[in-house]
């Protein structure tokens, strides 16, 4: 089953899709109520929950397919992360990269659907796409193991992680994560891919998926990856994540980068800004085999505010050391 929401009217309500068709199910439905059923519970709410007749996708537009309480973005491509080592200043990775699949939250508040444009954020001058596969969680965990957390993958959808990479660079001496580099734009979609459609793709504990970008309808050079060739599987991706903490149905946890699935590592492996950073007008494509693909164009952004510099030399309070 492919979950979407969709916009109605301006309402967001969630639509089923089917080859060029989706329908459209009753206003009260909500995503996290059909990503928490069973897949035979699920059949039976969206048939009871359809609401006229199905509408051509190509005339209706998408909305992100679901509105995440949490979205954690792992780092699981061992290809991405040897690609950019040279702009990270880094020779090889590091040791802790290999012990647990470790990952960062970022803003939901950014997040964009298939439809959205993507304004290039406040004084970027070296905007890049980054092309992941996201899981999303169906069912309430904590403390799982990976055996357990498959039953807690409700499906599958894409995760577009925009970067701003100087204003990524300018901030990781302070150590403190991306920041603003990538805090405007979170893009997901084009709907969900239930985790039972992708269960012959499977190898070797892995969805093996093959996935690949284009600007402008040119695929991107490198020839794209297959997300069989993730160092973690998502089951043990979602079990690291609940170790102490709850997921939540609708939380949404990111593979990372593929191989040759961003303009940084191309620009770290040859020294030279090509293809360049993307710029207003530019079409960013991905496509993952067995989901989709999923089109945005960069549109302007603004200026940023200009801010004062740190103040320096301030008064200390006197303390006891």
């Amino acid at each position: 089953m492919k979950i979407a929401r969709i916009d109605i009217e301006g309402t967001a309500r969630v639509g089923i899709v089917d080859a060029d068709r989706v329908q459209p199910l009753t206003g009260g439905t909500d995503v996290v109520d059909v990503l928490a059923a069973t897949p035979a519970d699920r059949v039976q709410l969206v048939e009871e929950a359809r609401d006229g007749a199905p509408l051509l996708l190509s005339e209706t537009r998408l909305l992100a397919p679901v509105q995440p309480r949490t979205l954690r973005d792992f780092l699981t491509f061992e290809e991405h992360l040897e690609g950019s080592l040279p702009l990270l200043g880094a020779k090889e990775p590091h040791p802790a990269w290999y012990e647990a699949p470790h990952f960062y939250f970022t803003n939901t508040n950014a997040v964009v659907g298939p439809d959205d444009p993507v304004a290039v954020p406040p004084g970027c001058r070296m905007l890049d796409f980054e092309l992941e596969l996201a899981a999303v969680i169906g069912r309430p965990g904590r403390d799982l193991t990976p055996e357990r957390a498959a039953d807690h993958i409700a499906g599958y959808t894409m995760f577009n992680d925009w970067s701003a990479r100087d204003l990524q660079g300018a901030a990781r001496p302070a150590g403190l994560g991306p920041v603003k580099g990538k805090d405007f734009a979170n893009g997901l979609g084009p709907w969900i891919v239930t985790a039972d459609e992708l269960a012959d793709r499977r190898r070797g504990g892995l969805l093996a998926l093959d996935m690949h970008a284009e600007i402008n309808g040119v695929p991107v050079p490198g020839g794209g990856d297959t997300s069989a060739n993730m160092a973690w599987s998502f089951e043990e991706m979602v079990a690291f994540a609940s170790r102490g903490a709850d997921l939540l149905p609708g939380d949404v946890l990111g593979s990372g980068t593929c191989g040759a699935g961003c303009l940084l590592e191309h620009w770290a492996r040859t020294g030279i800004e090509e293809p360049p950073p993307l710029r207003p007008g530019d079409v960013v494509t991905l496509v993952v085999e067995g989901i989709g693909s999923m089109s945005t164009r960069i549109v302007p952004g603004v200026e940023p505010v200009a801010l004062g510099k740190a103040r320096v030399g301030q008064r200390r309070r006197a303390r006891p050391w």
